[in-house]
């Protein structure tokens, strides 16, 4: 099998190393991950005239049961590294899987809508290839990926052991933060509805710089430049409060990793609402 794996958390991600070692045990691995972080990406590509840099950096040659890896870096987004790898690095045969992850963060529920770790999996959707993106409830440089090892393998064998063809499916499957011992199990899940509010303060260096330590993302925004306002401007930062929805129920994947559970949601690129669709084609003579 050969596999093509990315993320948005960057090629130094300790979430990335984790699925490297997991994904050998398939086939062959081909990494094309962004070279910084690309957090709240979703599908969003690299357009017009900017340059991209490209790099492959090392591999190491497939030894007893484990494929090769292949490692590059893309600086673009993670929908861009999946278009990139697809395009370019597996030009002659597009490969037989693109994960990415593990992230490090929830991307349950509508945080799903936002997250680059999925837009990268949406693009191999696009192209007809499998995709799978994997989360982590925990956000940091030493969050507890110890779960995976034990508890990944058993689902991404039940999931591309069923053919797959042109269809324009995606998975998100999301760990809570937990070691396997403590996990009580593995379920279906949908996209949980929920919503962030009060999401802007305004920014303030101190509470930024201690944000960036805690989260160990200092070496992801090295490149940053730094911004003088100019007159008259204010400047802010998202953060938000979350809200969950009276109407999630117990099959809802951030109410089932909160329950400690494994989450595995199957997301189509065809969002369109059919219902309401079917109401619109009573009202053309109207429009």
């Amino acid at each position: 099998m050969e596999i093509l794996l990315t993320n948005d958390d960057g090629r130094d991600a300790k979430g990335l190393k984790v699925l490297e070692g997991i994904m050998r045990h398939y086939g062959n691995v081909t990494v094309v991950a962004p070279k910084y972080h690309q957090s709240g990406m979703s599908m969003a590509v690299d357009l017009g005239f900017k340059k991209l840099a490209f790099k492959e950096t090392d591999f190491e040659p497939a030894s007893g049961d484990l494929g090769s890896i292949r490692r590059c870096y893309f600086d673009a987004t993670p929908a861009s590294c999946t278009k990139f790898g697809l395009n370019v690095v597996f030009a002659d045969r597009l490969p037989d899987l693109v994960v990415s992850g593990i992230n490090h963060g929830s991307n349950a529920a509508t945080a799903s809508c936002y997250s680059g770790t999925l837009g990268a999996v949406q693009e191999a959707a696009v192209r007809g290839v499998r995709g799978i993106g994997v989360s982590l409830d925990a956000f940091g440089p030493d969050s507890d990926f110890s779960a995976f090892p034990v508890l990944l393998p058993p689902i991404i064998d039940k999931l591309i052991s069923t053919p797959y063809g042109e269809r324009d499916l995606f998975y998100n499957i999301n760990f809570p933060n937990l070691p396997a011992s403590a996990i009580k199990g593995i379920r279906a899940s949908h996209m949980g509805l929920v919503r962030w509010v009060r999401e802007f303060v305004e920014w303030d260096d101190e509470m930024v710089d201690k944000l960036l330590k805690k989260s160990g993302m200092l070496s992801s925004f090295a490149e940053v430049p730094h911004q003088e306002p100019e007159e008259g401007e204010t400047f802010y930062k998202m953060v938000g409060q979350f809200q969950d929805m009276d109407r999630n129920d117990e099959r809802s994947d951030h109410r089932l990793n909160m329950a400690g559970y494994i989450s595995i949601t199957a997301h189509r690129l065809d969002n369109t609402d059919y219902e309401e669709m079917e109401r619109l084609r009573g009202l053309e003579e109207e429009f």
